[in-house]
């Protein structure tokens, strides 16, 4: 999993592409982009709340920091670290 430590600034936000039903939970930087891949179905929220928690371990802070901006039905999602 990439360390994302050094974006970790309050009022940052971050865009990342969200992969669901991949074969393993990962957080990679490809191109310069944030990408992040979750096992778990887009059905309910529930890859959302995937993506929110291996983001802010990559990130090294409390989910609760996370604020989803935008994206919350689409795969390219914009989070804002209070």
């Amino acid at each position: 999993m990439a360390d994302l430590s050094h974006l970790a600034r309050p009022g940052a936000e971050i865009a990342v592409r969200v992969t669901p039903k991949a074969s393993r939970n990962a957080v990679v930087i490809e191109a310069g982009a944030i990408r992040v891949y979750v096992t778990v179905v887009p059905e309910g929220g529930k890859a959302t709340a995937a993506v929110t928690a291996l983001l802010a371990k990559a990130l090294g802070v409390a989910k609760s920091r996370l604020t989803l901006v935008r994206g919350a039905t689409a795969r390219d999602k914009v989070f804002r670290l209070d």
